[in-house]
């Protein structure tokens, strides 16, 4: 008899897929978001019986179910702390986490930071619809001000939270963001963060057809999409639209960035910025970019160090388990 052994590296997208039901509204960007995962996992070749999915509560939190890896379901904002034990335990597993804009910069904002800081290897991917979908259409930390919802029925007074701004002031050495319809963009950007060693932020603008529905239009929209996004190459200018003759420079003066259009008033490409992805005060100016100026799609910074789990393994002279068992233990017997 012959047998035929498949390796992961002949693994397709979906023999990633569970046989769970997926279970998100029709047309719900959740779909494009995993099927960029599964799609990612299988041209990396990832290791199914060493990969773990991590969520806390959301609509995004039912990711797990969905990959045939193991995973955690677990409670609300604590994902990235969940995520850290997972790390630390075993440093060899591949560890994603999956939240989205209320679990992971609400209640969970406290974690998302100090895992960020403390830069545990891990792919962090947050779901942004700039809504709580789960909970029927509450405004989040990331909704903008003057959002109508159950919460705010007059309008949010609030300003919102730039999730990418959030992550580079938590001290995160990769953040990066993409869209969930953007497929080829969004595969390339999750295989640079599973490739980075140490905590890696993707921020994706996902749609909610229920109850945020269309709220990145005006930086999606097939009409509007070249002037309004700006996708970022390291090493290369700073040029968007649909004749790529935008630019974006360094105002004159002052720290901030502006528009310029190549072949008037004596511009020419060398007037435009260059992307530095290593650079961290540029990321934070390409991260608050708002309309009408683009907004910053890819690799917005990284710059790689030594990960939090490998620190804890050469700082207390191995693993966690051989730490925990070092001193001062007692054997109870009956």
């Amino acid at each position: 008899m012959t047998v035929t052994t498949i390796t992961d590296a002949q693994l397709a997208p979906k023999d990633y897929a569970s046989d769970q039901e997926v279970r998100w509204c029709p047309g719900c960007g959740d779909y494009a978001i995993l099927k960029a995962v599964q799609k990612t996992c299988a041209e990396l070749g990832v290791s199914r019986s060493r990969s773990v999915f991590v969520s806390g509560i959301g609509c995004a939190a039912r990711f797990p179910y969905y990959m045939s890896t193991y995973g955690f379901h677990t409670v609300h904002g604590r994902a990235p702390a969940i995520a850290t034990g997972i790390k630390l335990a075993n440093p060899d597993l591949d560890v994603w986490v999956m939240t989205g804009d209320g679990d992971g910069l609400s209640i969970g904002g406290n974690h998302m930071l100090h895992v960020l800081r403390r830069n545990v290897d891990l792919q962090i991917v947050l779901f942004n619809n700039e809504i709580y979908g789960l909970t029927k259409g509450q405004y989040s930390p990331t909704s903008r001000r003057g959002t109508r919802s159950p919460s705010t029925p007059q309008g949010s007074i609030e300003y919102p939270v730039s999730a990418c701004s959030f992550a580079l002031g938590a001290g995160a050495r990769f953040v990066a963001r993409s869209i969930d319809t953007l497929q080829p963009h969004l595969v390339a950007t999750l295989k640079r963060a599973h490739a980075h060693k140490g905590a890696s932020f993707v921020e994706i603008l996902q749609n909610c057809v229920v109850f945020n529905d269309a709220v990145f239009e005006h930086i999606t929209g097939k009409d509007v999409a070249a002037d309004a996004q700006v996708l970022l190459e390291h090493g290369k200018p700073l040029l968007f639209g649909t004749k790529r003759q935008q630019g974006l420079r360094l105002t004159p003066g002052r720290l901030e960035l502006d528009v310029v259009t190549v072949g008037e008033n004596g511009v020419t490409v060398a007037d435009v910025l260059v992307h530095d992805e290593t650079n961290r005060a540029l990321a934070q100016l390409l991260a608050a970019l708002e309309p009408p100026l683009p907004t910053a799609m890819g690799v917005l910074y990284c710059s790689p160090l030594t990960p939090y789990e490998r620190e804890v393994q050469v700082g207390r002279g191995g693993s966690l388990d051989a730490l925990l068992r070092r001193e001062r233990t007692w054997q109870v017997e009956g």
